[in-house]
């Protein structure tokens, strides 16, 4: 199975992945493909994204038996602890009180 979900997508990227994959809620695509197009569509998705966000997460043989993908700007940002995916937040730019 293959999730996609994406934030501020340009509509050709929505209509891309509308033809590929079934959108059962907003900017959420799901579909049941192999490696090989799985790869293809999140090319498709990483080069059209432009100022959105998207992640994209699949079966795939690990201890959680699934792994995930991530593009554009967003607080969550994959990380590598011994061999398992986390999800670490940025801290939130503060703003500045004009001292």
């Amino acid at each position: 199975m293959v999730v996609i979900i994406v934030e501020n997508a340009p509509p050709r990227l929505r209509g891309r992945l509308a033809v590929w994959l079934l959108e059962v809620r907003a900017g959420v695509y799901i579909g049941s493909y192999s490696a090989r197009t799985r790869e293809r569509l999140w090319a498709d998705v990483t080069s059209m994204i432009g100022d959105g966000n998207a992640v994209i997460a699949w079966d795939a043989p690990t201890d959680a038996g699934f792994a995930f993908d991530t593009c554009g700007s967003n607080r969550r940002i994959p990380v590598d602890f011994d061999g398992f995916t986390l999800v670490s937040f940025l801290a939130e730019a503060s703003p500045s009180d004009g001292r």
